[in-house]
């Protein structure tokens, strides 16, 4: 076993090192600086230029990895949960029309305003994930998103009532083998009219989505306790099938209380995987506020995210997150699978 332990360091130290020369040889244009190939004084970044100001702190390393889309990479691991995902969600959620009821969106631009990835999201502008310290920005207008949910407001507003979203993110930490300032999620989002919520309730015409009254640890002031209590039960029930999907029947979940800006009531989703508790994503109740705000004032719903990096540690043994960013012909070839659903297991 120590003798496993070691060749894994082993393994990692001659990853980084190949890891280091491969970018530098990938993004040369990246290397000398911020500004690299655009004006004095802003960042080129996609094709497009934003001027510097004094939140501008992108450092070119994280620059290298804008446009990498490890999640898009044929056999890439993060790409087979997404497929793995979107698979489950394409089969078992399907509308009248015999068409997929979740629409998914996975190369939308990391680049977005500050509006979208906090205030569309009802995030105070006090909030400490606003931080400076904490974020890339482009300038204090435009940031890499912090979440997929900085797209949610915008997909709304376009009409859409069922969809996932899945991309890079881009938080400012410490690296080691369980962080790294950039990483990937796949978020998904669900509304209901009256009519689909109620259909299969008894009595259910006679039940309303939304009513003015206090709001509560267990509802929103203006959301009924029926509505609120069904649309808890659909997104519970959603991912618990989809973890059973991931990782088999006979999965202990439970579901802990929490608290975002953006939905409430809030819950945690923990597994109980090889005798330890493990977290697994984040969901809750749709605040209504921006649901209404986006235009889609007579409809509840939910939201969850959860991390692909975190999902294909715990899946396919994979020990430290900066793997995911080998370009290492020993790491690749272990994840070429003929079935996104076969299993596979990480060997040094």
């Amino acid at each position: 076993m120590v003798c496993s332990a070691l060749r894994r360091v082993a393994y990692m130290r001659v990853y980084l090192v190949r890891k280091a020369s491969s970018v530098s040889r990938s993004h040369p244009s990246l290397g000398s600086g911020l500004a690299a190939g655009g004006a004095p004084g802003s960042v080129e970044l996609l094709g497009k230029s934003y001027p510097r100001d004094d939140y501008s702190n992108l450092s070119s390393k994280v620059l290298t990895r804008v446009g990498r889309n490890l999640h898009n990479q044929q056999h890439h691991p993060l790409w087979l949960i997404k497929e793995r995902v979107k698979q489950h969600f394409y089969t078992q959620y399907v509308g009248r029309s015999g068409t997929p009821l979740f629409s998914v969106y996975d190369d939308l631009s990391p680049v977005v305003t500050t509006w979208q990835n906090f205030d569309s999201l009802l995030i105070p502008a006090e909030h400490p994930s606003r931080k400076k310290g904490d974020n890339y920005y482009l300038n204090r207008t435009h940031m890499l998103r912090a979440h997929t949910s900085a797209h949610q407001w915008d997909l709304l507003h376009a009409g859409l009532d069922a969809f996932l979203v899945v991309g890079d993110v881009y938080r400012r930490d410490q690296v080691d083998s369980q962080h790294y300032p950039v990483f990937h999620q796949l978020e998904a989002v669900r509304l209901f009219s009256k009519h689909e919520l109620f259909a299969s309730i008894k009595g259910g015409e006679s039940l309303q989505l939304f009513e003015q009254s206090s709001r509560s640890a267990h509802k929103q002031e203006t959301h009924t306790m029926e509505a609120m209590k069904l649309v808890e039960f659909d997104l519970k029930q959603t991912l618990t099938k989809l973890v059973t999907h991931l990782f088999g029947d006979g999965l202990d979940i439970r579901w802990v209380d929490c608290y975002f800006p953006f939905t409430h009531p809030s819950f945690e989703m923990e597994i109980n995987f090889r005798g330890e508790w493990l977290e697994v994503l984040g969901c809750g109740v749709m605040e209504q506020q921006l649901v209404n705000s986006a235009g889609a004032q007579d409809r509840i719903g939910w939201a969850f995210g959860l991390g692909l990096e975190r999902l294909a540690m715990i899946l396919y043994d994979i020990p430290d997150i900066r793997l995911f960013w080998s370009e290492d012909e020993r790491f690749l070839k272990q994840f070429r699978l003929s079935d996104v659903n076969q299993k596979v297991t990480f060997q040094v």
